[in-house]
């Protein structure tokens, strides 16, 4: 069976870009990870859609994603972020969002980067991915932990082996795949 996501987003103004440019693409740089990460918290219990359409916003909300200034957010942000109708205004995932930039700060000065940490723990299986994040991360369930993972290439499962975009992704050689390749195998 197709994935529907590969069937739908084509024809989508909204998904299409990110369907065909970044979803399930490998990426090195903490900034994007982090953004990455902030669009998955918030997307719990809302549609993807919705969060696209607010990207924008939560690039601006949240200083372009500049993990240091994010972690130095205080009261002042707290209220003017839930005041702000560009974003997803609820307490909880903010107070998320600027918990995980700290220790996402915390990651970056003992292994360099998220990338870095991330690439250390991999491969694991989802429940194990889950475990460690809920252990190292706020507001970070199985779905939030799953979508950012397979959004960056860490798990299977972005595409339909006949999407066009599942071809393009697997000539990046996503850390899925290389898990998957055992030795001998060859790539």
């Amino acid at each position: 069976m197709a994935h529907p996501y590969c069937q739908a987003a084509p024809h989508d103004p909204w998904h299409r870009p990110y369907h065909a440019t970044e979803y399930g693409f490998p990426q090195d740089r903490d900034s994007v990870l982090f953004e990455r990460l902030v669009l998955e918290i918030n997307q719990a219990g809302l549609s993807w859609l919705t969060i696209l359409k607010k990207r924008e916003g939560f690039t601006n909300a949240f200083a372009q994603w500049d993990i240091a200034r994010v972690a130095a957010f205080d009261e002042v942000d707290i209220a003017r972020l839930l005041a702000d109708p560009g974003i997803i205004r609820n307490r909880l995932k903010i107070l998320a969002v600027i918990e995980n930039a700290r220790r996402i700060l915390a990651i970056q000065q003992s292994h360099g980067s998220l990338k870095v940490w991330l690439d250390v723990h991999h491969p694991r299986a989802k429940a194990e991915w889950v475990a460690l994040f809920k252990k190292t991360f706020k507001f970070t369930g199985g779905e939030i932990v799953g979508e950012f993972l397979m959004s960056l290439g860490y798990l299977p499962g972005t595409h339909d082996e006949s999407c066009p975009v599942y071809h393009e992704i697997l000539a990046l050689d996503p850390p899925w795949r290389r898990a998957a390749v055992t030795p001998g195998e060859g790539g």
